[in-house]
């Protein structure tokens, strides 16, 4: 058989539009955009939901910790059945399935029915792990983790975009003569017809390698994975400590940067007293720079790695997690807003980071089950949020009853203050708590090696790339 993928793209042109890597770079991001932006589409509506259907404070917690924990599963499933089928397939079927429950939550009409959805609603978060499997597929090694981690950032960005994009969806609809109240539902519902649409762009204008989609290079003898290879790369990759040791990683930057978003909003209004409105709009600028902060993950990633080899990308993550894990410590501690608006820039920027970095490591674990790996790590973010969301969720629970408790006999708007900073400072010290877990995972990252085999393979492959790069350069 002849070898597989041969023509990746060793630029990241993002005009050149002829060309199938490009093209497949800009969809997938696009993809991954939409994905985010329905997922946490319920978001900036949660108020409303609440009032709506009636939700308690656990209800609502629930709800956020379901909508976390379906992605964990999906994200395990997703990277064997691209290994298996192939990356085009599997994220047209996840859009248009998973645009389903986003649809059906603009139609709930009790509790349960939402936090269903919520859940079902978290598997089209897998769809990260499709589009840095069909990255990788489409770029060759001296640039992979740059576009792996820009294509994941501008993807990410959809979960901070909606806090002004749905809004808009709701005027939009309000002004065509929707009553107030029920706005919510039409913009869940037409994010989930978006979804759809998208899942139907994909099967008809992308292609799983460069050179095709895996059925016509099989038709052509070209070496694509088969169910039995697929196999053999899955059971390979959970055996490798380093897989799970990237797990951990992923966890502590994406859980956690997946954990904010649910929690900020919340947080700065009871910490530093903001309108929700204000409150929305830094948490908003904290998602926008996913436009640039995971991108420059990956390029150090792929910098370091041409300096210093596999080890020199190892070394890069580790430093900008402790980075990352210092940050948000020192964030829990702010009293004041511009310290603690800067300290929120610095954690943005670095757990962004962090992210890049983490997946300019990935695709040389083992190249032959990229999905594989790619869908384990993948999960470890998810299910980093899961405990993070647990955890804060406990901590605020029991420091909520406490100010029950001991605000017995105040007056209604008393007890709801006090109820509110005993909750922010339950929160702040989860945050504290948090942050030394993220300095840990730096350290332990360390423990990431390679073989003398594999950085001599990386470099040859550098090598022979040179020639290439040298003339794309003149």
């Amino acid at each position: 058989m002849e070898p597989l993928l041969t023509h990746k793209a060793t630029r990241l042109n993002l005009l050149d539009f002829k060309s199938v890597p490009i093209r497949t770079f800009w969809i997938t991001s696009i993809a991954f955009f939409i994905c985010f932006f329905a997922w946490f589409g319920i978001v900036p509506f949660m108020p409303d939901v609440v009032k709506d259907l009636g939700l308690t404070p656990s209800q609502k917690w629930n709800a956020t910790v379901l909508a976390v924990a379906g992605t964990v599963f999906a994200r395990l499933l997703i990277g064997k059945l691209c290994d298996k089928y192939g990356p085009r397939l599997c994220y047209t079927w996840l859009l248009v399935l998973g645009s389903i429950p986003v649809v059906l939550s603009g139609l709930v009409q009790t509790p349960m029915q939402f936090m269903i959805c919520r859940l079902l609603t978290g598997f089209i978060g897998a769809s990260f792990v499709i589009t840095q499997v069909h990255t990788s597929l489409m770029f060759a090694s001296n640039v992979v983790g740059t576009a792996n981690a820009t294509s994941a950032g501008w993807g990410n960005l959809g979960g901070g975009a909606n806090r002004l994009g749905m809004p808009i969806i709701a005027a939009i609809v309000i002004g065509a003569g929707v009553a107030e109240a029920d706005a919510w539902r039409y913009a869940m519902v037409i994010a989930g017809i978006v979804c759809f649409s998208m899942g139907l762009v994909y099967y008809f204008f992308t292609k799983d390698t460069p050179e095709g989609n895996f059925k016509e290079l099989e038709a052509k003898g070209v070496k694509v994975p088969t169910t039995k290879k697929d196999k053999v790369g899955f059971g390979e990759a959970i055996k490798d400590y380093r897989v799970w040791l990237l797990f951990i990683v992923y966890a502590a930057c994406f859980g956690i940067e997946l954990t904010v978003y649910g929690t900020m909003d919340d947080y700065l209004q009871n910490t530093f007293q903001l309108e929700r409105i204000t409150a929305g709009n830094i948490v908003l600028s904290f998602a926008l720079m996913n436009i640039f902060a995971r991108t420059l993950g990956g390029y150090f990633g792929d910098k370091f790695g041409k300096m210093r080899g596999l080890k020199g990308r190892v070394w890069f993550l580790a430093a900008i997690l402790i980075i990352e894990g210092l940050m948000l410590s020192m964030f829990s501690l702010a009293t004041g807003l511009f310290v603690g608006f800067a300290l929120l820039i610095a954690f943005s920027l670095s757990v962004q980071m962090a992210e890049g970095a983490t997946f300019s490591v990935v695709p040389f674990v083992n190249r032959k089950a990229i999905g594989s790996i790619s869908g384990i790590v993948g999960a470890g973010g998810n299910f980093g949020a899961f405990l993070a969301a647990l955890f804060l969720s406990s901590k605020s629970a029991v420091a909520e009853k406490s100010a029950i408790l001991a605000s017995e006999g105040l007056g209604s708007a008393a007890a709801a203050a006090a109820q509110s900073a005993a909750a922010a400072n339950a929160v702040s010290a989860g945050y504290l708590i948090i942050g030394g877990m993220i300095v840990i995972s730096g350290v332990v990252a360390l423990a990431i090696r390679f073989s003398t085999e594999d950085e001599k393979v990386a470099e040859v492959e550098l090598s022979k790339l040179q020639p290439e790069l040298v003339r794309l350069d003149n």
